[in-house]
């Protein structure tokens, strides 16, 4: 009986039965039943071990070994420990098998007195394979795999030869069964060989795996062990040995390299699912190294043999052979590997799997590289592999990304050297040295002569290149010094508007002349490199590590070299140094006299302000010479554009810093007044930011932040003029955005040029181009309508007259009105003519639909202009918000939300709007500081306040209505922050603890400012009334709450609206919003501050019996809403009752003790349970008491009087087998006679209702009810006889209650 009990706490543990029959320990447990009576916690190991979360069973190992170490003389229970693990290891969930195997192999590290070959016997009868039964044999197979895992792991296998002879020998039979456990048990007995001692392997295992070594080129697991015992055992595995075994004397020659390939190939597919490399490829190889013919290996078996198979699982190998084989190379071997043919079908791979649904191997490739530098500390090594991956090129185009990650591993010897290299190549590039390729279809479509497609590969990889040089010195976490910064900003400058005339030390560009011109795509991918370069260097913070930088960094001074000089100085500095020898250096653009004189007089004006700057440095001087610097610089990209800016630049700069400023003539002498600086500088910023750049963006973000503080009313009307939607056809704008559409047409016509350049474009111009594939991709509806209705308009009247006329004509030429009459030549005349017109026909509806793609690409590119305007408005709120002038925003940027709202709605569109809302709220509304002295425009601050107000009221947009009146939130706020003129200084406010003050109320023109309350509340109040009597309106409750909530002060005065619409609303809707607007107003502190306390207890009062006559209306409560204003009523009614009651206040409540009781009466009242529960509250406060509620009583069961089905005789059973009718049992007493006889009612019940022939399905057994006695919970390790004693044969009081299933 001990014996059963053990068996079934055993099963209970890991959650299956015994794979094999009776179970036989080697020696029986002297008190098992003893073991049963433990402590739980022991057994809750065994539990806790075969689930299926790992952190749970590592602290289950832990806790079982820390058990075992407080019990160590206790041999009971030390082998029960083990019969448990060894029970486990053969577990049905896979989850289990490893628990177990690692707590086996922990205890066997721990208590090093157990035998290995008496727990090794034990595992092997409880998994023998001879007597295990068919469904189990799956699950022996893995206990004794998991055994011999668990022997090995326990680190004592080598110190005990006999049980490693025996594991050995059980792995090579385990072996043979490939479908259940694949190379598991090869890879654990190589496992086992490379941990074991050199005199061990030859004394005890040699000549047992003899057999397996000859075989090695069978299986992979084979091969593996062969490769393991080469490098473990050199000595053992001679080439002499190995001659004996394999018929050569090395693994790595020509006869087996048919067999490896074979070998390699059953390994790669069975690595397909983890795609990870086979560990006996990559020990293939360094045995290949060890031999010395790697090469062989390399061509003969890798390139000749893998790659051909064209397999996705071999040329995945090879891919991760390559990256895993990089650290174990020399030089000379990584140069080959990385100029072979898998390198070439590494980038076909890349090329050729762009598309998001195809696996991408190069993210792993990238993670192999960066491993491989990181690990590398040989400079030679790092430069050959960045510049092998450099030259794997597609038609001159390197795979690999301009900015690569992986390069911030480079050393800074191997960085140099690199970057001289890339310099080097862009100047003489050699196809030759590239691993390039062309994929099929480029082969297919190539049209090219030898002679063009050479040149295209080259501009190709010059564009990679330059991009490469400004990735590097734009990633952070290159170490980068600033005479290499600065060497590569001349670089790119110098081949981008300059080539060489003589060479000449002076100048370094000019040393090294171009074996290949530069032509003109190379120059412009250049400058746009150049270009982004500055940008970042704009932003950049101070290089190196000295005193200066550190401090300049901590100041967050960014754009700074070491000399504190601007980089765009320096860099204007070296195209006026390059300007100054014409005799070595040639522009590739040479100036004309009008941009020469515009640059110089750039250079003097800038030096000018650099003194003043040194003198008094100022905002203003930083601005103008940022801005003039910026546009001198871009004189050598587009010198049309500039020279009229750096004029009015320099107009406007004497007129900032010469002389004071002539007063502006009167407009009634009626001549023109001239504009100040600021408004010259913010015209000068708007022609900038027509240009597609993110440099030119950036500056004009920065320069408008240091002028802001100057702006003026013109200057910032000419900011808001451009978002004005009526302004959107203006002939200045449409100017403005046709240059650009030219632009961007340039740029379309030549989509292979975008593909190339996708690396070294601007940030700013891709962006641009995105947002016209996002517009056309969302317009492709409306085009396709429009294309419909061009086609139905195309047979117009003028084409049928001309048509008409044609044939007319043909017919007279035929001299009859039949076409049959007609000879050769009219008929030729005809067709010509008929030909004629209907091509004319299609000239002009291609030029229409042309017209209608210019116009709607232009207004593609005037949002985008809007979207950078936004920015400047963005800046002066973030720089300016206590400036007067911020109020001018307001009305600008609600037309712009208005208009946006009603429009299309494409993504640039919804873009617009997001960030013009985004400005409106955050940047405006909500921002913390704003104008403190509004006196001189107080007057226009209520007028703009009244109509914002009546703007709301007019919308027919809610959300574009919340707008406006936010808008006429923040004018409140604003005028109640500002100090009346003749109000004197409030004194501070007190705490309020008791309720208002019982004087007279608090000082109103104190609490209101500057702000008219008058005004403020006549326009608001026109607005609730509008709210509480219109059943249409686009306001809302929550904007009034708003108001009451933050402008008490207002409040009040709205406060006897809000009281009168209780009855009066339009609707149940605003009858209830009155309830809650009148409900935050009397909780609000300052509120009830602002009211004497007769006022206080008047509107108690009213705001009773307004409540009282609402409810007294209400009869039925037929539709939500009734119930929702039912339910605001008493959430208020509550309130007000409470507040008198705490106060003490004469309110009169006799006609609410008449009306409310009766309210639960009506037809619905008791359908919602948060209506009762406020009634209630409600009541309570008047001194009723909520009667209990009522059990509902017990349904009574349903009687099927349906007779059942009888069921047809097909033959008879046994006596034995005839099932008892269980019905006819007599109930069980119970304690409780009342559930007995409910249940047994109910099971009756039930079982009548069955029909009979028909199988009863099993209940599961019933949760327990809320309300019902709870029965104390058994502790789990009790009563396991009793559990064992009701397994099979249960009494009748266990069975009764399932005959109701």
């Amino acid at each position: 009986m001990a014996t059963e009990e053990e068996e079934e706490e055993g099963s209970i543990g890991h959650g299956h039965d015994p794979p094999g029959g009776k179970e036989v320990a080697p020696a029986p447990i002297a008190h098992p039943g003893r073991l049963l009576g433990q402590d739980r916690q022991f057994l809750d190991f065994f539990w806790d071990i075969a689930k299926p979360d790992q952190g749970v069973r590592l602290k289950a190992t832990e806790g079982l070994l820390s058990y075992l170490g407080e019990h160590r003389n206790d041999e009971d229970l030390l082998k029960y420990t083990l019969k448990r693990l060894v029970d486990g290891l053969g577990a049905t969930r896979e989850a289990a098998r490893p628990g177990f195997s690692l707590a086996l192999a922990q205890v066997l590290q721990t208590f090093e007195k157990i035998p290995l070959l008496t727990v090794l016997e034990q595992i092997k009868e409880k998994y023998d394979l001879q007597k295990v039964k068919k469904k189990l044999f799956r699950n022996a197979l893995f206990g004794n795999f998991f055994g011999v895992l668990a022997l090995f792991q326990s680190g004592r296998l080598a110190k005990a030869p006999k049980a490693l002879l025996e594991c050995v020998q059980l792995l090579q039979g385990l072996s043979e069964h490939y479908a259940h456990l694949k190379d598991l048990p090869r890879k654990t007995l190589a496992d086992i060989v490379a941990e074991i001692p050199e005199a061990v392997f030859e004394e005890v295992l040699f000549s047992i795996l003899e057999d397996d070594l000859a075989s090695a080129f069978s299986t992979p697991g084979q091969l593996y062990l062969l490769l393991v015992g080469i490098q473990k055992f050199p000595r053992v595995l001679r080439p002499k040995k190995l001659k004996a075994l394999l018929g050569a004397s090395a693994v790595v020659v020509t006869e087996n390299i048919p067999k490896l390939v074979e070998v390699l190939k059953m390994a790669a597919k069975s690595e397909k699912k983890d795609r990870s490399l086979p560990t006996v490829a990559l020990d293939l190889v360094k045995v290949a190294l060890k031999e010395g013919t790697f090469e062989i290996f390399w061509k003969e078996v890798v390139e000749k043999g893998l790659l051909l198979d064209h397999a996705g699982p071999c040329s995945y190998m090879c891919y991760r052979l390559l990256g895993n084989a990089l650290p174990l190379l020399s030089l000379s071997q990584l140069k080959m590997v990385l100029r072979g043919e898998v390198m070439r079908h590494y980038g076909i791979h890349v090329v050729s799997t762009k598309l998001p649904t195809r696996f991408k191997f190069a993210p792993e490739m990238d993670a192999l590289v960066g491993s491989f530098l990181e690990g590398c500390q040989d400079p030679e090594k790092q430069l050959a592999a960045v510049v092998g991956f450099s030259t794997l090129t597609n038609q001159g185009y390197p795979v690999v990304p301009t900015y690569w990650k992986v390069l911030r591993h480079l050393l800074p010897g191997a960085l140099l050297k690199y970057i001289a290299w890339l310099k080097a190549t862009f100047l003489h590039p050699d196809l030759d040295a590239c691993v390039d390729f062309a994929t099929k279809r480029q082969q297919q479509n190539e049209k090219k002569t030898k002679t063009e497609l050479t040149e295209h590969c080259v501009t190709r990889l010059r564009k990679w290149i330059i991009a490469r040089l400004v990735g590097i010195v734009e990633n952070p976490q290159i170490k980068r010094e600033e005479e290499f910064v600065t060497d590569v900003a001349r670089f790119c400058f110098f081949h981008a508007f300059f080539k060489t005339k003589k060479p000449t030390s002076e100048i370094t560009e000019t040393e090294d002349v171009p074996s290949v011109p530069l032509n003109d795509p190379a120059r412009a991918a250049t400058a746009d490199s150049f270009f982004s370069l500055l940008q970042h260097l704009n932003t950049m913070p101070a290089l190196g590590e000295s005193a200066e930088a550190e401090e300049r960094r901590k100041k967050h001074l960014h754009g700074l070299s070491a000399s504190g000089d601007p980089w765009i100085y320096l860099a204007v500095q070296y195209a006026d140094f390059l300007l100054s020898h014409q005799k070595h250096a040639e522009a590739v653009a040479p100036f004309s006299e009008e941009e020469h004189f515009a640059w110089d007089r750039m250079l003097k004006t800038v030096e000018a302000l650099r003194r003043r700057e040194r003198k008094t440095p100022t905002l203003k001087t930083a601005a103008f010479q940022h801005l003039l610097l910026l546009v001198g610089i871009h004189l050598f990209k587009s010198p049309a554009e500039c020279v009229p800016l750096l004029n009015d630049l320099q107009n406007c700069t004497k007129r900032a810093f010469g002389e004071k400023t002539p007063k502006r003539k009167s407009v009634s002498t009626g001549e023109e007044e001239e504009p100040g600086w600021v408004e010259v500088i913010v015209e000068v910023l708007l022609s900038l930011l027509a240009q597609s750049s993110a440099l030119i963006r950036k500056v004009c973000k920065s320069v408008f932040g240091l002028v802001s503080q100057h702006m003026t009313k013109e200057a910032l009307q000419l900011v808001l003029a451009v978002l004005d939607p009526r302004h959107d056809q203006d002939e200045e704008s449409a100017v403005v955005v046709v240059e650009d559409t030219q632009k961007k047409r340039k740029l379309l016509a030549d989509p292979e040029n975008m593909n190339e350049e996708s690396d070294e474009n601007s940030s700013e111009e891709r962006k641009d181009e995105s947002a016209l594939e996002r517009d056309d991709d969302d317009d492709d509806e409306e085009e396709a309508r429009e294309t419909d209705s061009e086609a139905e308009d195309a047979v117009d009247e003028n084409f049928r007259a001309m048509l008409r006329n044609v044939l007319q004509a043909g017919n007279a030429l035929g001299g009859d009105d039949s076409d049959e009459d007609l000879d050769d030549e009219a008929m030729m005349s005809l067709d010509e003519n008929l030909s004629a017109l209907f091509a004319e026909q299609q000239k002009r509806l291609q030029a229409r639909k042309d017209e209608k793609e210019k116009m709607r690409k232009e207004k593609i590119l005037r949002r985008e202009f809007k979207i950078k305007v936004l920015d400047l408005v963005e800046v002066f709120l973030t720089k300016q918000p206590e400036n007067a002038l911020v109020f001018l925003v307001i009305d600008p940027l609600l037309s712009v939300i208005e208009q946006t709202m009603s429009s299309e709605s494409n993504q640039q569109e919804q873009d617009y709007l997001r960030k013009t809302a985004d400005i409106f709220t955050n940047g405006l509304c909500r921002s913390k500081q704003y104008c403190k002295n509004v006196a001189p425009i107080r007057e226009d601050l209520h007028a703009q306040l009244e109509s914002l107000v009546k703007r709301a009221c007019k919308q027919n947009d809610s959300s574009v209505a919340l707008y406006c009146f936010s808008a006429s939130l923040y004018l409140c706020r604003v005028l109640k922050g500002n100090t009346g003129t003749d109000a004197a200084e409030a004194p501070p406010k007190k705490k309020l603890k008791n309720g208002p003050r019982s004087g007279a109320p608090a000082d109103q023109a104190s609490a209101a400012g500057s702000l008219d309350l008058g005004r403020a509340t006549g326009a608001y109040e026109e607005a609730l009334k509008f709210f509480l009597t219109r059943r249409k309106c686009p306001l809302t409750g929550s904007m009034f709450l708003d108001l009451f909530e933050r402008h008490p002060v207002i409040c009040k005065p709205l406060v006897a609206t809000v009281v009168k619409s209780i009855t009066e609303g339009a609707r149940q809707h605003q009858q209830a919003q009155a309830c809650v607007l009148l409900q935050k107003a009397l909780q609000n502190r300052e509120f009830r501050a602002l009211m004497s306390q007769k006022e206080w207890e008047s509107l108690i009062q009213e705001s009773t019996d307004q409540v009282t006559q609402a409810l007294k209306a209400t009869t039925e409560f037929k539709v939500k809403v009734d119930q929702e204003k039912v339910i605001k009523c008493l959430e208020l009614l509550n309130l007000l009752l409470r507040t008198a009651t705490k106060e003490n206040l004469g309110v009169e409540l006799s006609e609410l003790r008449e009306v409310l009781p009766g309210l639960g009466a009506h037809g619905g009242f008791g359908k919602s349970a948060r209506l009762e529960d406020t009634y209630w509250n409600a009541m309570k406060l008047l001194g009723y008491t909520r009667p209990p509620k009522e059990k509902a009583p017990a349904k009574p069961a349903k009687t099927s009087h349906v007779e059942p089905l009888k069921r047809k005789k097909k033959g008879f059973l046994p006596a034995t087998k005839i099932r008892k009718n269980r019905k006819k049992e007599p109930p069980v007493p119970s304690q409780e006679k009342g559930n007995e006889n409910g249940s047994e009612e109910t099971a009756v019940g039930e079982t009548d209702a069955t029909p009979a022939g028909k199988k009863r399905k099993r209940k599961k057994k019933n949760k327990r009810k809320p309300g019902a006695e709870e029965t104390p919970r058994r502790h789990p390790g009790r009563g396991l006889r009793q559990r064992r004693r009701c397994g099979r044969h249960q009494p009748m009081e266990r069975l009764a209650p399932r005959t109701a299933d």
